[in-house]
């Protein structure tokens, strides 16, 4: 059976352009591929949405699409992204192909009169006498209520251990449907023990919902799964045949610093083997250009040169300290990348570091105070004192005119001792060249 399958579309108020040209091209893809059946593994849209809004409006009409051409199941995704009762209307959207929500634990036939028939349980007690095809269904699952039964110290160990137990209950129907000759697959969203993020992270810990092992223990030949943007997949070959494990990855690039290709996976899935293939969507470019310091524009300039920014998103992070961020010139950064698609600017601002001196709002002596806060400071308090003791000994006029001195001594230090002692006596008034001075 060949099945199309989509995830994390994101559909919301800022992802739509990038999520609906996205999906929208993996429709048509799809479609003149032939696929038999459609899946969406979870995270249709981004966050909760009003009937009535535009990102809701577009993707109820790229799923009435793709219901048009095959069968779509739909599964529910992460809760802050798609909360519980978001899929409910797609049940009655209609369509030339039925579409299946499935928002609890449960299987679903496809029968050969390309409709759904889901088990009144957790499974079914037998397959129905027409199916084509057995999808197991596994939602996210709400850790929270997990938490209020065992503690939230133990809730991920409890959930992990609970889905290995649930996904291995699987495994007798799937061996059934397996010596009928019919394809078995999984679906679910969540995170697998050492997969990758988009970002080049690996998911290692104990708050991720499978292990490979377990999902393998399932017995299905595919398992689809939604929840990490980035596509990867597992194999094993053993007595359940060939079987693949997979995440899609978002339909789109809606991060920064995503790595890897966007697009859906197209899979072939037998009774004994499956196998899938990335067709890549036609997702946004972005680049990223960091500055340690203060952007420079010749810099940003070189960057640009280096590679083709015309359409990309492009963003441009730097971090100066706090004095420094109004010197920051935005206007010149947008200049150079006036070919973007679009521009992000992150500065990041990193505050004066104040230390207080402990105790020093007691002192009764400015000179105690100003040693005190030298030595905090770390810098020599002698100079400092010297220019104290001159503000308690000498009146305005006398301190002014130590200055002028001082600057004059400075003027006229590469001049012979006699010529300097001249211009002292006539009072460094007037212009003088070092001819004048020779000449006297």
């Amino acid at each position: 059976m060949r099945i199309a399958h989509f995830s994390d579309l994101h559909y919301g108020t800022k992802t739509l352009a990038e999520a609906d040209r996205c999906f929208g091209a993996a429709i048509d893809q799809a479609a003149a591929l032939g696929a038999e059946a459609a899946v969406i593994s979870g995270d249709a849209t981004d966050h909760a949405l009003d009937l009535h809004a535009p990102a809701s409006a577009r993707l109820a009409a790229q799923v009435r699409r793709l219901a048009d051409h095959c069968p779509v199941l739909m599964l529910q995704g992460t809760y802050s992204h798609e909360p519980p009762g978001t899929l409910s209307v797609f049940r009655s959207l209609g369509g030339r192909h039925p579409i299946h929500v499935a928002d609890r634990i449960g299987q679903v036939a496809l029968t050969r009169q390309r409709r759904w028939v889901g088990s009144a349980g957790w499974c079914f007690d037998a397959l129905p006498h027409d199916a084509a095809a057995v999808f197991s269904c596994l939602p996210t699952v709400n850790k929270a209520t997990v938490a209020a039964t065992v503690g939230p110290g133990d809730a991920a160990q409890a959930v992990g251990d609970q889905l290995a137990r649930l996904l291995e209950g699987f495994a007798p129907t799937h061996r059934l449907a397996r010596a009928r000759g019919l394809p078995t697959i999984g679906v679910s969203h969540g995170t697998v023990f050492g997969c990758v993020s988009e970002h080049g992270v690996p998911m290692a810990g104990f708050d991720h919902e499978f292990t490979t092992g377990a999902l393998f223990a399932a017995e299905v030949q595919a398992f689809m799964l939604g929840h990490i943007h980035r596509h990867q997949a597992w194999a094993q070959s053993g007595g359940a045949g060939d079987q693949v494990i997979a995440y899609a990855g978002s339909i789109g690039r809606f991060h920064y610093g995503e790595e890897g290709e966007k697009g859906f996976l197209f899979w072939d899935v037998e009774a004994e083997a499956a196998c899938c293939t990335l067709v890549a969507t036609p997702a946004r470019r972005t680049v990223d250009i960091v500055f340690e310091g203060r952007p420079d524009i010749e810099a940003l300039r070189e960057a640009v040169a280096r590679q083709d920014v015309a359409g990309a998103s492009v963003r441009v992070r730097w971090t100066v300290a706090e004095e420094d961020r109004s010197a920051v010139d935005r206007e010149a950064i947008q200049r150079v990348l006036a070919g973007a698609a679009e521009t992000k600017l992150e500065g990041r601002i990193v505050p004066v570091v104040r230390t207080r001196a402990a105790g020093i709002s007691q002192m009764t002596r400015l000179e105690d105070k100003l040693r005190l806060w030298a030595r905090v400071s770390e810098v020599n308090a002698e100079p400092l004192l010297a220019c104290l003791a001159a503000l308690a000994e000498q009146s305005p006029e006398e301190l002014a005119a130590q200055l002028l001195r001082d600057g004059e001594d400075e003027a006229t230090q590469d001049f012979a001792p006699e010529a300097q002692a001249r211009i002292r006596l006539r009072g460094g008034a007037g212009v003088f060249s070092e001819a004048a001075v020779q000449a006297e």
